[in-house]
């Protein structure tokens, strides 16, 4: 299991992508995967910076990335406000730019993006879930 922590700032997106790439990277996962990995776990840290820590700029935030039985799953661990996830409206994607409600993309991304996402309020903090299925070798499906 790889952990690290994270100051919640804007530039720091670029350290997580990374991290979650490597990750990602190390645990097989293709590039198309690790790069919706990347995605995701940018969309989670903007979220973790801008709402829950909203200027709060020395917070930060923990992120763990642990793979095992072929499903990556990256935990982010804050301290900031929570919120009710299940009440993020799903997205118009198809209203004109005009007329979008602002928010909720992020939230959409990350359930396309991902096979699993769960959020938590705890006593402690807010806790984040991503789970990443890996996709079996297409060598291997053509031999079944």
């Amino acid at each position: 299991m790889a952990r690290r922590q994270f100051r919640a700032r804007f530039e720091q997106l670029e350290g997580v992508r990374a991290f979650v790439a490597r990750a990602a990277r190390t645990a097989g996962f293709s590039e198309k995967e690790v790069y919706a990995v990347q995605l995701a776990a940018d969309e989670a840290a903007s979220n973790i910076i801008e709402h829950a820590y909203e200027g709060k700029p020395n917070a930060t935030f923990e992120l763990t990335c642990d793979f095992k039985a072929n499903r990556l799953v990256m935990r982010f661990v804050d301290q900031g406000k929570s919120f009710d996830f299940d009440r993020v409206e799903v997205p118009d994607l198809r209203a004109d730019l005009s007329e979008r409600k602002i928010g909720g993309l992020g939230i959409y991304l990350m359930h396309k993006l991902m096979d699993k996402v769960d959020y938590q309020v705890t006593k402690t903090g807010n806790i984040l879930t991503l789970t990443k299925q890996k996709a079996q070798d297409e060598r291997q499906e053509t031999r079944s």
